[in-house]
């Protein structure tokens, strides 16, 4: 492969998925290096006074400073932009740091977002106390519930903000029939696809304008970094997201940048091999006799949308054991799964959202997204499936299952 070819969308865009995750966004230096360099600077030097007024006022591309432009976070961005399907992608900091910056880049005070009840705490946090704070109305729905979404439509209305499925109880969303509405209605749709990335469901296949992610998660896949990723039209992350993010600085580092950006090389394999683990240690717990909420079971309500809209069911189930008190017995019990609040790693790690993740909310909203106090949650690695089967099994009978 020629140095640039990988940034070069004439050639990638001919290319397949597991093609994009390998080579797209690699460009070389006139040293003709085989894994892509990692430039740590803060910033450039220039030849003559021209050239950086020229690159200050757009006239020019190159780099400028590391917070706008840095060569290992564009190969990042152009990576994950290919697999996305996007035009663009700016990365960030972190998920929340994406999260953040998707909606407020683009909303003021007197807008009206419409959420899904069921998301990551911090997501909450987003919608329920910072929104507010700045005049930004909201409100929070059913996101399962097809009905929920038109019926909370009002004239100042900007954005429909959702993750599916959603963390940590699985609700799947209906991304054609939402995304439709939205579009219809000249709302934009921001969705939250950490849970999935591009290697499962592709969003924006489905009309959604705005495909955020933690990229720490699946992406990373190994638990060492922290970062994060916003995709859409060239449009929107050149004129709106941009502008926030200049002035803002919630920038990724460029060390960062180039570890996840070799996680995307072995993304699309990890994914579905974990994705075939969970299903089957899903399968297993729930003959044990806890409620088990996964989008691969046929028990779970959204399991034939899930299976229209996602290529695989992705390495996350929660499980309820009924009671905070089996919940602790059964994290105690483990010996090879360990107790983590991250997910999308290569081991499984297993948690207690109503006092980790979804601890700073109340009581009330817990409850009414399904975070019960027995709710556990599990990122399913690439262990042997026997060997956490084992686990689980002996885990379930300490917490009398």
């Amino acid at each position: 492969m020629k140095k640039t070819i990988g940034m070069d969308r004439a050639v990638t865009r001919k290319w397949r998925p597991a093609t994009r995750a390998v080579r797209g966004g690699t460009w070389r230096s006139e040293h003709g290096e085989t894994s892509e360099a990692l430039f740590l600077t803060s910033g450039y030097t220039y030849d003559d006074a021209a050239t950086v007024a020229a690159r200050f006022a757009g006239e020019e591309e190159g780099m400028t400073y590391s917070r706008l432009q840095n060569p290992t976070v564009a190969m990042l961005e152009e990576r994950i932009a290919l697999m996305e399907g996007a035009e663009a992608c700016r990365a960030q900091a972190s998920g929340m740091a994406a999260m953040t910056a998707a909606l407020l880049c683009q909303l003021s005070a007197g807008d009206h977002v419409v959420a899904a009840r069921a998301a990551f705490g911090s997501c909450r946090w987003l919608v329920d106390h910072l929104c507010p704070r700045f005049g930004i109305e909201t409100t929070v729905i059913d996101s399962a519930d097809n009905a929920a979404w038109e019926a909370a439509i009002r004239p100042n209305t900007k954005v429909f903000f959702f993750e599916t499925p959603a963390n940590p109880t699985l609700d799947v969303v209906d991304l054609a029939h939402v995304c439709g509405l939205a579009r219809a209605k000249g709302i934009t749709t921001v969705v939250d696809n950490a849970f999935a990335t591009a290697a499962l469901q592709r969003p924006l296949e489905f009309g959604a304008d705005i495909v955020a992610y933690s990229a720490t998660k699946l992406m990373d896949g190994q638990g060492r970094v922290l970062a994060g990723a916003v995709c859409g039209s060239r449009e929107f992350i050149d004129e709106t997201l941009l502008p926030f993010q200049r002035n803002t600085g919630p920038s990724l580092s460029p060390f960062n940048a180039w570890v996840v950006h070799k996680g995307l090389e072995t993304l699309d394999l990890r994914a579905h091999r974990q994705s075939e683990n969970a299903l089957e240690l899903g399968r297993f717990v729930e003959e044990r006799g806890p409620r088990v909420l996964h989008p691969g079971l046929e028990s779970h309500p959204g399991h034939a949308l899930a299976a229209r809209q996602m290529d695989a069911f992705g390495p996350i189930f929660a499980l309820d054991l009924g009671s905070r008190e089996k919940a602790f017995a059964l994290l105690d019990a483990l010996e090879l799964i360990d107790i983590s609040n991250n997910i999308g790693d290569a081991r499984s790690l297993m948690c207690h959202p109503a006092s980790t993740t979804h601890a700073g909310m109340s009581e009330d909203a817990r409850a009414e997204m399904g975070v019960t106090e027995g709710l556990l949650r599990i990122n399913v690695g690439l262990e042997d499936p026997e060997d956490l089967r084992e686990d689980l099994d002996r885990a379930l009978s300490a917490a009398g299952f």
